[in-house]
């Protein structure tokens, strides 16, 4: 699981920053209308159950939906726990979505169910599900390089944005993929005919505890993969390094009291049994998709272009190129104080249902 980031991240916080804020949500009625002339085609790479911020994400990529700029048209879930699936389709029920497209890998890789999956049974005092869904334990899931290649050949050309949150496993899954019924192209050449951003929450682009290229957890536990979509992977990326998560913690005051207009809401209720607030978790996978949405916003500001790799051990090499595919976030002060009040208030925004 994610125990050691997490500590390591506590650690590295502490040293760093300390934050205190009280934030107002702005109401949903000011904020409906998108900026995109039409929705970007995403797909959400998750390993969701290891840590609470895909959860959060989660909420964060629907509330978009709901303000018409982005359309969610599959979920990959590269945690091979059996009760990830069904979490995920409740998650996308709360929010009236529960037809989006999942697929699941079989790579054996962390399948502990871990501290909120087991919300899938969670009762309310009637004896009913908190969190309805039709995808139960033991239901058939496609794997997610067959649903990955049909949201991609479904998709206008140059349309589609990735957030790859977890670890690379389905991606360089998808790269390796052949010609099939569904699309006459191979993996790189529909990648690289449909998607026009790939944004990761993998790798660290500044010193962690003196230790430069630090391995973080997603590069960690699927190192070959990783170094396979860095290599191979034929658009631009942009990666949210440890660091970037670090610097805008979700603060714990919104779990408490944003959340309450339901008597149950799932990304609080995962939150709490992740770790009870008062703690202020990282946000890590919301900035991955903040950016992916909004790349133009200025939310964050990029490095200059290159390439990152991936050495044996996990750790990260940036080497600029004029005309490399890859850049990373960077982050001013200015800008933490905005990510985190626009991440409170997309987490927190109630379903339009």
């Amino acid at each position: 699981m994610k125990v050691c980031r997490i500590r390591q991240a506590a650690k590295w916080l502490s040293k760093r920053m300390s934050w205190c804020m009280g934030i107002g949500l702005l109401s949903l009625s000011s904020a409906t209308s998108g900026f995109s002339k039409e929705p970007i085609p995403f797909i959400f790479d998750t390993d969701v159950g290891n840590d609470v911020d895909d959860v959060l994400a989660m909420g964060v990529i629907h509330s978009l939906q709901s303000r018409g700029e982005c359309e969610l048209i599959a979920v990959t879930i590269t945690k091979d726990a059996k009760e990830a699936a069904p979490f995920v389709d409740a998650i996308n029920t709360f929010y009236g979505r529960g037809g989006v497209p999942i697929g699941v890998t079989s790579s054996g890789v962390t399948p502990e169910r871990g501290k909120f999956l087991g919300l899938i049974e969670a009762k309310t005092e009637k004896g009913e599900l908190k969190y309805p869904h039709d995808l139960r334990l033991g239901s058939k899931v496609p794997s997610a390089v067959e649903v990955l290649r049909k949201a991609l050949a479904g998709a206008k050309d140059h349309s589609v944005v990735i957030a790859q949150v977890g670890f690379s496993t389905n991606l360089a899954a998808l790269l390796e993929s052949k010609p099939d019924n569904v699309s006459p192209l191979g993996g790189v050449d529909l990648v690289k005919q449909k998607v026009r951003l790939l944004s990761v929450m993998a790798g660290a682009f500044v010193p962690i505890d003196g230790n430069p290229g630090y391995g973080e957890y997603n590069v960690v536990q699927d190192i070959k993969s990783a170094q396979r979509v860095a290599d191979q992977w034929p658009t631009e990326i942009v990666f949210s390094g440890f660091e970037i998560g670090i610097a805008v913690p979700y603060p714990a005051e919104s779990i408490l009291q944003d959340y309450s207009y339901v008597p149950h809401h799932p990304l609080a209720e995962s939150y709490v049994l992740y770790e009870p607030p008062p703690h202020n978790r990282p946000t890590w996978d919301l900035t991955s998709v903040l950016y992916a949405i909004h790349p133009s916003r200025g939310y964050f500001d990029i490095s200059e272009p290159g390439k990152v790799s991936f050495t044996d051990e996990g750790k990260t090499k940036f080497a600029s190129e004029s005309k490399g595919l890859h850049r990373y976030l960077k982050l001013t002060d200015a800008q933490k104080v905005r990510v985190i009040e626009a991440l409170v208030q997309l987490s927190s925004q109630p379903p339009l249902k």
